[in-house]
């Protein structure tokens, strides 16, 4: 169960790099963020803090790490939605994430992390040649793989 809780906590650690990576993109290279993009964050954050509790709460190991798994599912399909529909829509605007964003309320509580600043067509940038939302893809279905690992290993 040891390695299931170091696991958690490479997991929160890479959730968290993520968000530190994307703030940086956004308030010091002045990326600004899509609603893709914001929706996105909340679900690094929201692994973040799963796998944290996972990491620190013993029994709830498994149960964080298939709470994590589901939730890189979530990321995927939103990363993938991202590079491969709303990146070609001049506008986010009444799609999935914008909605449940402004419905949630984030994008005005706490704007520096979750304001929706740009258009999707706008937020696709390349970084080292591939886009933006693809290194977010790859992220996240290195957390789905760790999770499950987490989750089914003994």
């Amino acid at each position: 169960m040891q390695s299931s809780r170091r696991l958690l906590w490479l997991i929160a650690i890479l959730c968290f790099g993520a968000l530190g990576v994307a703030l940086v993109s956004q308030h010091v290279y002045d990326m600004p963020p899509c609603a893709w993009c914001v929706l996105q964050r909340l679900i690094y954050l929201t692994i973040g803090v799963i796998a944290l509790i996972g990491a620190n709460v013993r029994v709830l190991a498994r149960l964080c790490a298939g709470l994590a798994a589901l939730l890189s599912v979530g990321g995927i399909a939103a990363a993938w939605y991202q590079y491969d529909v709303a990146a070609h829509m001049f506008s986010c605007d009444q799609t999935f994430a914008d909605q449940f964003m402004s419905a949630s309320g984030l994008d005005g509580a706490v704007p520096w992390l979750f304001g929706i600043y740009a258009s999707c067509m706008d937020a696709m940038v390349e970084v080292l040649g591939v886009e933006y939302a693809l290194w977010s893809l790859s992220l996240f279905v290195l957390l789905l793989l760790a999770s499950l690992w987490g989750m089914l290993r003994r």
